[in-house]
């Protein structure tokens, strides 16, 4: 299954090379082979790239879900001073363009904290994203339970997307935004929570528990 978030990208290369195909059949010489190709090769990978598996979402009030798929690349304790205002743990997962991109939401509860913020486009892997990229800032409450997240956008990814807004009731595993190309998410926990992944791990969005309040 194709997302909706990506239908206007596949949809366009798709006619894109379409239109080539004809010219290179239709007018011999006027269009070379190897453009017929590379065009036909980036809307392959906009269709693969767009993609939207199903997944089998992990039940449990408990429980935090991945809200993306990629790599964990940092583990360490970090100062929130928006939503938490104290010193939390957080986890960082990078997101090659192999990836899904697809973001799902960590636990089902409240939004209730919402921020755009404007900034640069360094590279995803690069542990400055987290505090110079552009990106979307997430906290969602469920009773006593807190957590926040970002979708960060990198070097390539330049459009974030996400269908939220102050006060909406969400639920573990659904979808809810995308970003598109090469980006990543950072997760922000509270001391207590207990975590379920390492370093290296690969984590795949909705499916893969992160960590569990206790």
């Amino acid at each position: 299954m194709i997302t909706r978030y990506g239908y206007s990208i596949c949809i366009t290369f798709f006619i894109i090379f379409i239109v080539v195909l004809l010219f290179f059949f239709a007018i011999p010489g006027t269009i070379p082979a190897w453009i017929v190709v590379l065009t036909g090769l980036v809307a392959a990978f906009n269709l693969y790239f767009f993609r939207d598996p199903q997944r089998s979402i992990p039940q449990g009030d408990r429980l935090i879900l991945s809200p993306a798929d990629g790599t964990v690349i940092r583990m360490d304790e970090a100062d929130e001073p928006e939503y938490f205002k104290a010193k939390v743990r957080r986890i960082s997962i990078f997101l090659s363009v192999l990836d899904v991109h697809i973001n799902r939401i960590p636990i089902s509860g409240v939004v209730d904290f919402l921020k755009y913020r404007k900034g640069k486009f360094v590279a995803a892997f690069d542990h400055k994203a987290s505090e110079k990229n552009e990106m979307a800032v997430i906290g969602i409450r469920n009773g006593e339970r807190r957590l926040l997240f970002t979708q960060i956008a990198g070097i390539i990814a330049r459009r974030i997307i996400y269908e939220l807004k102050d006060g909406d009731q969400v639920k573990a595993g659904e979808r809810f935004g995308m970003i598109r190309y090469g980006s990543r998410v950072d997760i922000y926990l509270p001391p207590e929570v207990n975590i379920r992944v390492k370093m290296k791990d690969k984590v795949v969005g909705g499916e893969t528990i992160i960590g569990e309040y206790n």
